[in-house]
């Protein structure tokens, strides 16, 4: 299993740093086109902090985001120890450089771009800024395993988490489309990356659940088969295990 995690996380590394070299940035003006049909020139700073902007945005929500979602999926699996501290570390710091990140962008945003707020891109990403920021919060408050009111925070924290990680998919998505609309510049080759990037981390994702419950069935469990007898004593020691990793 980690072999083949390992072999699919570089695979998912290759596209990420394939998706970061992103539109290419040149030095002359593009145009745009307005609805009047009228055209109007993009000069060079512009298009640099449009496609930073973006950037930033792809490696929060399209890669930091996603990594971390992942590192503390697979903290699932994992008993008290210093594989489980691992991963949790890597959820937090991978989380806190998203928050970060999408913060930057919200602000060069605001500061350098024409915010009227007439198009999806701008509506949701001014939705997403929130929701990150309250993500944020519910993580920081965070209370202990087995005391009262866990249960309605993780509740919480996997659905707002759940929401930030859908609606900045999508938003990466209408970006590319509102960079198109502004440059007139092909957005094709980096939507099929961008899809391709999420196609993959979204099979991983699905992935480890199905790993565990091929083990339990029996069709793959090192190089052997499982005995019915082997899988009634997995069956009887899923429960301590389970109880075990509660108190971490």
């Amino acid at each position: 299993m980690q072999i083949l995690t390992a072999k699919l996380v570089r695979f998912a590394l290759f596209i990420c740093l394939m998706s970061m070299l992103g539109p290419p940035v040149v030095g002359s003006s593009s145009q745009q086109h307005d609805k009047k049909g009228n055209i109007h020139k993009v000069n060079h700073k512009l298009m640099f902090e449009i496609e930073l902007h973006g950037f930033l945005l792809w490696a929060s929500m399209g890669f930091l985001m996603p990594v971390g979602i992942l590192a503390i999926r697979m903290s699932n699996t994992q008993e008290c120890g210093r594989r489980l501290k691992i991963l949790f570390y890597v959820h937090v710091v991978s989380q806190t450089l998203s928050l970060l990140l999408a913060t930057v962008g919200a602000v060069m945003s605001v500061k350098n771009f024409n915010n009227s707020f007439n198009n999806h891109h701008q509506r949701l990403g001014l939705a997403l800024y929130g929701i990150i920021w309250l993500q944020a919060l519910t993580g920081v408050l965070r209370p202990w395993r087995g005391s009262k009111g866990r249960s309605g925070w993780f509740s919480a924290h996997w659905l707002l988490g759940t929401a930030v990680s859908i609606l900045g998919i999508i938003n990466i998505y209408t970006g590319l489309a509102a960079y198109h609309e502004k440059t007139t510049r092909s957005i094709k080759l980096w939507t099929i990356l961008l899809t391709a990037e999420i196609s993959l981390i979204a099979f991983i994702y699905l992935f480890q659940d199905k790993w565990l419950y091929i083990q339990k069935q029996g069709v793959i469990l090192g190089d052997e088969s499982v005995t019915p007898e082997q899988q009634q004593h997995i069956s009887s020691t899923e429960k301590p295990k389970g109880s075990g990793s509660d108190n971490c």
